[in-house]
């Protein structure tokens, strides 16, 4: 792991800060510089992926305020819920936990918004968990990164050229049927250049969420995602670093955390006012770059 140092270490953590949140993949990006780099092996997987960390930091340090609040919130709320539960039935009055649980999902917005965050993490986890060894033993290349790239752009530009109906406006109403389908969506993340948050946003695209609610409540997402694909690889591959290369890994982590943060402000002000095309025709270009390079 000679070529691994602090130069190193910030430019690829400058690289996903500036892609983690867009929908351009920023593990795809990370392995196309770390092979024009010669960076390349399981140290390089492993930094690929724990540098991830500083980003995934930046969105809990941007969205403090509401992430506090959504819990602070869920708490009350799901306190509520069991205790409506636990109510005696009144003598002549009908109810049922059916009817509970329907007038809980309407009322208890935020306890239902993290009920559905978790389990909109679940379906990825569950494949990864069983392909991990598998994708990164042959799928972790620059042709399928090129690939992924103009697969991933075409849908993009598919998806934001078809009208589409919006039925959630709001982060909050995104509950538990919708963040599934959101969920569901982000196993296609699953392979190198499709992108986590441009699977996540194109899924809560199809499935009737507003731009920014669905760029932001991808965000919510990689929080869990983010935390356990870079837990699981920092204590897989943590012998493998050396005192030195902790430390750069750290400065990298440092960078990301500040380019992503930037990213995060820009990209959500940006979603507001534009649609994802360019983001589409970015990484069409891109990959048929890569392709003719091979």
């Amino acid at each position: 792991m000679d070529q691994f140092g602090p130069g190193l270490a910030a430019l690829l953590g400058f690289l996903e800060g500036l892609t983690e949140y867009l929908p351009v993949s920023s593990t795809g990006h990370l392995i196309l510089l770390g092979h024009w780099l010669g960076f390349t092996g399981d140290i390089a997987v492993s930094v690929e992926i724990c540098i991830q960390i500083g980003a995934v930091l930046a969105v809990v340090v941007y969205e403090r305020k509401k992430i506090a609040g959504l819990l602070r919130q869920g708490l009350l709320e799901q306190r509520e819920f069991r205790q409506r539960l636990m109510a005696p039935q009144e003598p002549g009055t009908p109810h049922s936990w059916q009817s509970t649980l329907r007038h809980s999902m309407v009322q208890h917005r935020n306890l239902w918004f993290l009920l559905g965050l978790g389990a909109a993490f679940i379906p990825a986890a569950i494949v990864g968990l069983i392909a991990h060894d598998w994708i990164e033993a042959h799928l972790f290349s620059p042709k399928t990164v090129a690939i992924s790239l103009i697969i991933g752009g075409i849908i993009i530009l598919v998806v934001e050229t078809w009208p589409k109906t919006v039925k959630i406006s709001q982060l909050e109403q995104v509950g538990l049927p919708a963040a599934i389908g959101v969920g569901l969506a982000q196993c296609v993340a699953l392979i190198p250049g499709m992108s986590r948050s441009g699977s996540t946003i194109v899924g809560g695209l199809l499935i009737g969420l507003d731009r920014k609610v669905a760029t932001e409540f991808s965000f919510f997402l990689a929080l869990p995602t983010m935390f356990a694909a870079t837990g699981y690889k920092l204590l897989q591959s943590f012998h493998l670093f050396s005192a030195s290369d902790i430390i750069a890994l750290l400065i990298g982590m440092v960078v990301s955390f500040l380019v992503a943060w930037v990213v995060i402000a820009s990209f959500l002000t940006y979603v507001k006012r534009h649609t994802l095309k360019v983001f589409g025709y970015y990484r069409i270009v891109l990959g048929t770059i890569i392709l003719m390079i091979l």
